[in-house]
């Protein structure tokens, strides 16, 4: 690897859906995983194999079906830990890697673990062999690295190495580092660890934003020696998230001269792509002016600004929009549009899916057909993402009616079927301070489950007055499930109701509502 080659870790599937609220399931997580090979990253962290039979799941399917990438599995110095991560990369072959973590800082050591320097820097030694035992690519983290002493943690980083670790990673855990401070640490592990400069071994950067300096203390790392850097799809992640993926590598690609020529592999036009899909698959939405992605982010209102544009585009734009995947969208297809011009949109959009999904979603495309003129990128990648985000079905929409106006009280009617049981459906009416209170307060009576909304966002998916709107709420159920809804529909009032609905099927499905009844038989 040239020493000016930044490796891209993204941990989209592991940190970024530790963000509350953002869990995907198997589906929407395989999604992801296709469209991060696509943007060609180097190493996906697909998850945290001990936690879940659902996160070693995903993480053994990932390292199955996605081909590129070095698929990763994180695990703490456990030898339960590392068994379970080396057995869930195992299908990746040589593309495996486990990452092994284990506190360092004074303050974790004090009041979290309870252990001395001496058996902490044992019990990363084992950890590394162990699981150098397993996979030949082998991660160690110590965790709170920034608050670490730099003593201690160069006196880790080489105990690692000589280990087995090829990768040692220095993680801000809690967002507390400044750039400048940031940059010397990690140049002190550069110059004091020998395998950092003749590179048998690379240091990487993993920083929260917590004072939202992910990425300036990312970049900053990178100048001091890193030569990975750790990064989720538009900066998800736990509290206020990490350092998003698309502002490291732009700002490499942008400011090459700054950054001494370092460069990384990822295919940039997949970027805005790649954003919706984690945004519509999390639930998270961008805001409006996010770097790079954001609606905003290469939109000019000035006159000044639009007349310098019009004469040369780079007056004003140090990025062409068309290099991260923004521009004109594909011909629409129309209501005319036969299941094979659909299927082949799909495949152009990076979609896969099988003939029984295809032919259900040509039925609902239809349908979206028969409501608008034309039904444009947008819409289908909302119709697919909608069905890669349904789960199984305790209750399904049969029937909605809402009755509302500035002089009327709002009255819904809901009938809720149970799939596959014969003549099982249910009727309610309710009353609401508004139309989608009252459809959820007469599903909440059918469904005997009481769901209290904390999130709702709508956005039009695509142009136009027939536009399919997007609707994605959170909701709070009795036990302190917070599960994400989603649902679309050309109907605002429907799409709240489906993602209601998804909202409520999922805790239904869920660990929260089975140790409920199991509670309150």
């Amino acid at each position: 690897m040239s020493d000016k080659r930044v490796t891209i870790f993204d941990t989209t599937l592991r940190d970024g859906e530790q963000c509350p609220g953002a869990s995907m399931n198997l589906r929407e997580k395989s999604e992801v995983a296709r469209q991060l090979a696509r943007l060609r990253v180097d190493v996906i962290e697909a998850g945290f194999p001990v936690i879940s039979e659902g996160d070693f799941e995903a993480v053994q399917v990932i390292a199955r079906e996605i081909k590129g990438p070095v698929i990763c599995g994180l695990a703490r110095c456990v030898p339960r830990d590392i068994d379970a991560a080396g057995e869930a990369v195992k299908p990746a072959g040589r593309r495996g890697r486990i990452h092994v973590f284990l506190a360092t800082s004074k303050i974790h050591r004090e009041f979290k673990l309870g252990k001395a320097q001496d058996e902490i820097l044992r019990l990363a030694v084992d950890g590394v062999k162990r699981a150098r035992g397993l996979v030949e690519d082998v991660e160690f983290s110590p965790e709170d690295g920034s608050r670490t002493e730099p003593d201690f943690l160069i006196q880790i980083c080489r105990a690692v190495v000589a280990a087995g670790a090829r990768t040692v990673n220095i993680p801000d855990t809690v967002g507390w580092a400044v750039p400048d401070q940031y940059a010397a640490l990690i140049g002190q592990l550069h110059e004091s660890v020998p395998e950092f400069r003749t590179g048998k071994a690379i240091i990487s950067v993993h920083c929260h934003n917590d004072l939202g300096l992910a990425v300036a203390n990312s970049l900053a790392a990178v100048r001091a020696g890193a030569r990975q850097v750790e990064c989720t799809v538009i900066g998800i992640g736990e509290r206020a998230g990490n350092a998003a993926l698309e502002e490291i590598v732009m700002a490499l690609r942008t400011r090459s001269d700054f950054f001494g020529g370092a460069t990384c592999g990822v295919h940039a036009p997949e970027i805005l792509k790649s954003s919706r899909m984690v945004s519509r698959m999390s639930g998270l939405l961008v805001q409006r002016s996010k770097a790079i992605v954001g609606e905003n982010a290469f939109a000019h209102s000035s006159g000044i600004h639009q007349d310098g544009i019009l004469k040369r585009r780079e007056t004003y734009e140090i990025m062409d929009p068309q290099d991260v995947g923004w521009g004109g969208t594909e011909l629409p297809l129309t209501k005319h549009s036969g299941r094979a011009a659909m299927a082949a949109r799909l495949k152009h959009l990076g979609f896969n899916m099988g003939e029984s999904e295809v032919a259900a979603l040509f039925a609902q495309f239809k349908t979206i057909g028969d409501k608008k003129k034309f039904v444009y990128d947008e819409d289908l990648s909302a119709l697919v993402e909608g069905h890669i985000t349904e789960v199984p079905e305790t209750w399904s929409l049969d029937y909605l009616s809402v009755t509302t106006g500035n002089h009327t009280v709002p009255t819904a009617t809901v009938r809720l079927r149970k799939p596959g049981v014969k003549g099982c459906a249910r009727q309610e009416a309710a009353t609401g301070d508004g139309p989608v209170d009252a459809v959820v307060k007469a599903m909440d009576r059918i469904t005997e489950v009481s769901g209290q909304l904390k999130d709702y966002s709508l956005r039009a998916v695509s142009q136009g007055e027939d536009a399919l709107g997007e609707v994605t709420l959170k909701a709070m159920f009795g036990n302190g499930d917070l599960q994400t809804g989603k649902g679309a529909s050309t109907d605002v009032i429907e799409a709240s109701a489906r993602a209601y609905l998804n909202a409520v099927n999922r805790h239904l499905g869920s660990g929260h509502a089975k140790a409920a009844r199991l509670a309150h038989p």
